[in-house]
């Protein structure tokens, strides 16, 4: 999925500007990352919003088009959302290029759950433990999400570990390369009534 958002350079910066722009329907940004200096943006709050609620977004190589320069290519880093109001504050977006390696947590996304041996036959029940995890891979590899294949689960009692993921090539996972072979989703027997 390919996105891309349009940006407005701004000289004023700290709080009262950045208030002044939010009450404008302006979204303050700044850009880093790469060999070049860091640029204060505005954005347009309700299509950042709006974007910001896809999943593949926080994932995507998104295009930036900043008024008066070249289109970079540039990821979501960081979003502050305000504590109760359907507000963003503030997001962080970093300079990448094809050679750029990067850490991102992604979504896992589990199928065949249903279809496991051990969900259908032995009516056991699936819980997930994790919903994302850190990989580590050059940005023209990042993946919109990484897909957990569920149909194996066929023993009470039994677990999917990060190790039994498969990655595509050039993706790796941070746990895992740290020591760490965290459990999935964990396949708990019926309940006796």
């Amino acid at each position: 999925m390919t996105f891309e958002i349009n940006a407005v350079a701004r000289d004023a910066q700290g709080t009262g500007a950045s208030r002044r722009q939010r009450r404008d329907g302006r979204l303050p940004a700044i850009v880093y990352g790469g060999d070049v200096a860091p640029v204060a943006v505005t954005l347009d709050h309700n299509s950042m919003y709006y974007a910001l609620q896809k999943e593949a977004f926080h994932t995507a190589l998104i295009t930036l088009n900043v008024e008066g320069a070249a289109a970079e290519q540039v990821l979501v880093r960081a979003v502050q959302y305000h504590p109760f109001k359907q507000l963003v504050l503030h997001v962080d977006l970093q300079r990448v290029n094809e050679a750029t390696v990067v850490e991102l947590k992604v979504p896992l996304h589990f199928v065949n759950g249903d279809a496991s041996l051990g969900v259908k036959l032995q009516g056991g029940t699936i819980s997930t433990v994790l919903n994302e995890v850190m990989i580590r891979c050059v940005a023209s590899k990042l993946p919109e999400f990484v897909t957990v294949d569920l149909a194996d689960l066929s023993a009470m009692n039994t677990s999917v570990h990060l190790s039994d993921i498969k990655l595509p090539e050039g993706i790796e996972l941070v746990s895992l390369a740290a020591g760490k072979d965290l459990g999935i989703v964990n396949l708990n027997g019926a309940k006796a009534v």
